[in-house]
């Protein structure tokens, strides 16, 4: 791209434009993947900075990277235009083993993948307020706050290039850190199977998935939690991809391995590894517990001044110099 160039940082990307590359464009006629992100410009170029996730960005991952992608394309409100049509993609690429930090990256936005068979295709994995699953949770609001206990709703939503797919939530587990591969961590479902007894399935359609659990924190010193899940997509309707078996019991697993993987390469996808989070449990709070910390303090700051009066009380005694030495001190109450 010679008229363009991106500049990769930790928190966000840069694209610029030449705009003598873009003839008879002004930003007025460009956009990024979101509208709401309008463009700048100068003298000279066209250009904008966003954040990794924002403006439309959307995650691809393989094996050894992180891949933000966005696009800059043309747009005319008439039916007709005499303009030049600009459509241009553009990346950043971070290595997954690299020591660039992207824990500011806070709220997934959606991955992006591509295989032979089923074109390209998205998942989306959010929050969402209650059971009715109308209202998602503000990605500016992550790291989310909750209650141990509290129930947590969550969706994943498929989309693809290809029509008559079906998705399917092989497993899904908790960890402490943004890692589906790490030592500490806890099955929620598990082969198709829920694993945890508070896990709720709600109905769904063919490329949703929608589920809750009750809070809770790792023990120890972690104070958040992130749901990585492993995803499947399969072609619709076929009883011998993965997606139709539904939940199998590890001791009933007797699908050679050599087999299944014959069907994945025409009926299904590979499985991918998704996330969200972090939870954060809220500290405790509890007004009675407050209330009785400060009754307490209450309490001790009066013993302490009490013992200051009768430390003073035994001083003004003995300063007095009464004849009556063994005289019980006054009370002054």
């Amino acid at each position: 791209m010679g008229n363009a160039s991106v500049v990769c940082n930790e928190t966000s990307m840069t694209v610029v434009l030449k705009k003598a590359s873009m003839v008879g464009l002004s930003e007025d006629h460009l956009r990024l993947s979101d509208p709401s992100c309008s463009l700048s410009s100068n003298s000279s170029h066209i250009f904008r900075t966003m954040a990794l996730n924002a403006c439309g960005t959307q995650l691809e991952e393989d094996g050894d990277n992180l891949i933000f992608r966005n696009e800059i394309s043309s747009f005319d409100s008439a039916v007709i235009t005499r303009r030049q049509q600009v459509e241009i993609e553009f990346s950043c690429i971070y290595p997954k083993k690299s020591n660039v930090s992207l824990e500011f990256l806070v709220h997934k936005i959606p991955y992006i993948f591509r295989e032979k068979g089923f074109g390209k295709f998205t998942y989306q994995f959010e929050f969402f307020q209650s059971s009715l699953f109308n209202i998602m949770v503000d990605p500016a609001t992550y790291p989310l706050e909750v209650d141990l206990q509290e129930i947590v709703y969550m969706e994943i939503v498929s989309t693809s290039s290809v029509p008559n797919t079906k998705m399917f939530v092989e497993s899904c587990k908790a960890t402490p850190s943004d890692n589906p591969n790490d030592s500490t961590y806890y099955s929620i479902i598990q082969n198709g199977c829920t694993k945890d007894e508070t896990v709720q399935i709600y109905p769904r359609s063919q490329s949703q998935f929608r589920f809750a659990i009750e809070a809770f924190k790792f023990i120890g010193m972690h104070d958040q939690v992130y749901i990585s899940c492993a995803v499947i997509l399969c072609e619709a309707g076929n009883p011998n991809t993965r997606c139709d078996q539904g939940c199998i019991n590890e001791n009933s697993m007797t699908t050679p391995p050599h087999n299944r993987l014959v069907r994945e390469a025409v009926l299904e996808t590979a499985t991918h590894y998704i996330s969200q989070g972090p939870l954060r449990m809220r500290r405790s709070t509890d007004s009675k517990a407050v209330m009785a910390l400060n009754l307490n303090l209450v309490f001790i700051a009066s013993c302490l001044l009490a013992a200051v009066a009768m430390v003073s009380g035994v001083v003004l005694y003995r300063s007095s110099k009464s004849k009556i030495k063994y005289q019980p001190l006054p009370t002054s109450e």
